[in-house]
């Protein structure tokens, strides 16, 4: 994609005084006119209350049509590198993939409509803290090259909207373990000079439990991202899904948007897979005694429902040396992860320099 021409998302808002486009600006939270500076505070429509929860089951068999499809009309490409999909306004043309650079575009159709965004989590961060965020970040990779920061083109990070699943359910589960008990008894052992010594050993008396657990699972949340390094993103997160808000085109004006790659039926099994091994942690801290093995688990799951949101991340992409490296911002905390290339003779040099702090300490020794 074109630096200077970004695929922005969706439908534009057109500025009361000039005319011109409105995008969003995080750090006043509302839209504004970047030709004329005109600021057009927005009212977003509430009449619904809270996002809409979709009854999982229902969605899995057949979504409604009123659930699928963009609200305006849109245009889909694939990168043939990384296989992520963004959407933006059919007039704009992009060139080079956001998330990996790649020139490889093509069109993406699908067979059925995409499943609309209920909600999402509005830009809270702006670009220029995120922009001393990332500067003093770098300052703070004492193994990266020098003057990487420099090579990075901070100028061109990017604010995107990535796609996320999240699963409610309520589960009745029965457990049952071996619950064990440190207990110490006294033994006689035989030494290495044949001498006969008594010292306590610890050892584990098994005894049966069981136990039912009722849990409620909310707002579990799956990326749907194909673009973005799923560590990073679990390094950049929490994004707080308390604070969504009903979808609207205003608040994805001006950034870009990037279309689920992991469906609904893999979203759904994922969470169940997240949900069984919390489930598994919460059940064993219930296990009495000092410890516990053979621990099985039977949970009934009802109520199951989800949403499909959008989070805001402010992404940074650049090469060094041939290799492509992201670092990402969570667009509504500020929180940083990325990856970095590291300096052989900078970790080179901290080795030599700890082997020559042992080897003194060796001879004052």
């Amino acid at each position: 994609m074109n630096p200077e021409n970004p695929l922005t998302a969706i439908e534009r808002h057109s500025c009361p005084a000039c005319g011109a486009q409105t995008e969003w600006q995080p750090s006043k939270q509302q839209l504004a006119c970047g030709f004329c500076g005109t600021e057009s505070p927005y009212g977003i429509n509430r009449e619904t209350g809270q996002a809409e929860e979709i009854d999982l089951v229902s969605a899995l068999r057949e979504l409604p049509e009123e659930h699928r499809g963009w609200r305006e009309k849109k245009r889909s490409v694939r990168c043939q590198s990384c296989d992520a999909v963004s959407v933006f306004d059919p007039e704009r043309v992009g060139k080079n993939c956001e998330f990996c650079g790649s020139p490889s575009l093509v069109d993406y159709d699908e067979i059925k409509a995409p499943i609309r965004p209920q909600s999402l989590l509005p830009f809270k961060v702006d670009e220029t803290r995120v922009r001393e965020s990332l500067r003093s970040w770098f300052k703070g990779r004492w193994f990266a090259p020098g003057k990487l920061s420099e090579k990075a083109l901070i100028d061109t990070m990017r604010g995107l909207y990535i796609p996320y699943w999240t699963f409610d359910a309520q589960v009745n589960c029965d457990w049952e373990a071996e619950a064990g008990t440190y207990h110490t008894v006294q033994e006689r052992v035989r030494d290495a000079n044949g001498r006969v010594a008594v010292r306590p050993v610890q050892k584990v008396r098994w005894n049966y439990a069981s136990g039912r657990l009722d849990h409620l699972f909310d707002d579990e949340l799956v990326a749907g991202t194909q673009g973005v390094n799923a560590a990073l993103l679990r390094e950049a997160e929490p994004f707080p899904t308390g604070d969504l808000v009903p979808y609207d085109t205003a608040y994805v004006s001006g950034f870009l948007v990037e279309h689920y790659r992991v469906v609904l039926i893999d979203a759904a099994r994922k969470s169940r897979e997240k949900m069984h091994r919390k489930l598994e942690r919460l059940c064993g801290a219930r296990v009495p005694g000092d410890t516990y093995r053979n621990l099985r688990v039977s949970p009934q799951y009802s109520g199951q429902t989800f949403k499909h949101i959008l989070v805001p991340v402010w992404l940074l992409r650049y090469d060094h040396h041939g290799k492509s490296y992201q670092i990402l911002a969570n667009g509504y905390t500020g929180k940083i992860a990325g990856h970095y290339p590291k300096s052989f003779w900078k970790i080179a040099g901290a080795i030599a320099v700890a082997l020559c702090l042992v080897g003194m300490i060796a001879l004052f020794r």
